[in-house]
């Protein structure tokens, strides 16, 4: 091997490991003991509990640009106020490369009657 093919394949070899570095994602966050979802009456009355799956793609702001329900609670109301409430949070933003960028994340909320 020369000089040259060496120094090309080890050039090569730290560049593709910069990007695996760098290429990763990191998943926007929220600080669950701020961001609470009032229980719904019906629900309360109805002593329904259960954990509500989501994903939610939030801007490089913060903001909640787009909410996918992944796995039911199993009680639609306690659902769709998991669903509305998280989506008014102020997340922290993810990043890719190391910048704020929108990111998807997952999120699940513990309906628990104490």
């Amino acid at each position: 091997m020369t000089k040259t093919t060496f120094r090309l394949c080890a050039a090569l070899i730290v560049a593709a490991s910069a990007n695996v570095a760098f290429a990763a994602d990191v998943p926007a966050v929220f600080d669950a003991k701020s961001c609470k979802a009032d229980y719904p009456k019906a629900s309360l009355m109805n002593e329904e509990q259960g954990v509500v799956s989501m994903a939610f793609l939030v801007s490089a702001e913060g903001k909640v640009l787009e909410a996918k329900l992944d796995k039911t609670s199993g009680f639609k109301s306690l659902d769709k106020a998991a669903m509305s409430a998280i989506s008014a949070c102020k997340f922290k933003p993810g990043s890719k490369d190391g910048r704020p960028d929108s990111t998807w994340t997952k999120v699940e909320y513990n309906w628990t009657l104490s």
